[in-house]
């Protein structure tokens, strides 16, 4: 019985890894929707910054050094082109879906060129401990993601930034008026989303020790966008809470292990996916009317 296996501990440890990696991009994620904005290309950008992260490991050598410096640089990038999304939309003036649509082709052919579209290993002997690694018998990837679900939660709920990103979300005209700057609190969003995808780049790297330019981080952008819509955030804005979307990732993790066990297709449970988006999206108008 799928059921039987589902609850073997080391099942269940598993399925916490697999909704870390896009957990925390999820997180991230959050800010952007909640400030009415979506990102596309994060799965991309995964795919990149572990490509750019792997090349710097192996050409900085070995020592755990070259490690901190490399993850340093991970979030640094994504950061970076997270900021690339925010300036497209916000001194662009081009709508975020559009935007994000064409970076997710850009990062996605950049990183095909650089790796010569072949696979990137690194060399590093410490690396595989970040992504791999256990603290407490829990994957360190998890603790990150509960981590970050705190950090997040404080700003969104206990700081002056995180009651702009409401109130942009909800009425930007409004916001405007209220003397909040809108443009760079809409900005920081996507640099917020850049800086996770770093993370969870390096945690997905590091657990396999290398990266497939082709296929790293691909759907990761609606695996994201399913956790924060399932968590109960409005895709219209102003609303959301980073526990919901930890919930929203959680039970979508769930939903695959359980797909997986019972031997459903890989490739009818992105239809699945689909349809859990699209009833979140439905209850959601019920519940806004």
């Amino acid at each position: 019985m799928a059921s039987d296996h589902f609850l073997i501990p080391r099942n269940l440890t598993n399925v916490l890894r697999q909704v870390s990696y896009t957990g925390i991009i999820a997180l991230g994620m959050t800010f952007v929707i909640i400030a009415g904005g979506i990102d596309l290309s994060v799965g991309s950008m995964v795919a990149l910054v572990g490509v750019l992260v792997i090349m710097l490991l192996n050409y900085l050598g070995d020592g755990w050094m070259a490690v901190t410096v490399s993850i340093a640089a991970a979030m640094a990038m994504g950061a970076a082109f997270g900021a690339v999304n925010g300036l497209l939309t916000t001194k662009g003036k081009i709508t975020a879906f559009v935007a994000t649509l064409a970076t997710m082709s850009i990062f996605r052919s950049l990183t095909l060129y650089i790796s010569d579209a072949g696979e990137m290993v690194s060399q590093n002997n410490h690396y595989p401990d970040i992504g791999g690694g256990y603290w407490l018998g829990i994957p360190i990837p998890v603790w990150l993601f509960i981590g970050l679900a705190f950090l997040g939660h404080l700003i969104l709920r206990h700081t002056a930034f995180g009651r702009h990103v409401c109130a942009v979300g909800s009425n930007p005209k409004v916001a405007t008026y209220s003397a909040i700057n809108v443009q760079r609190v809409y900005f920081l969003t996507f640099v917020i989303v850049g800086f996770t995808v770093g993370l969870s780049a390096v945690m997905l790297s590091s657990r396999l020790n290398s990266v497939s330019p082709g296929d790293a981080g691909l759907f990761y952008e609606l695996d994201a966008i399913a956790a924060v819509v399932i968590g109960g955030t409005s895709l219209s804005g102003g609303k959301g809470t980073l526990w919901g979307t930890v919930i929203g990732a959680i039970i979508l993790g769930i939903i695959n292990n359980m797909l997986n066990l019972m031997g459903v297709s890989p490739y009818l449970q992105g239809t699945v996916k689909g349809l859990v988006i699209l009833i979140a999206v439905l209850m959601q108008f019920k519940r806004d009317r």
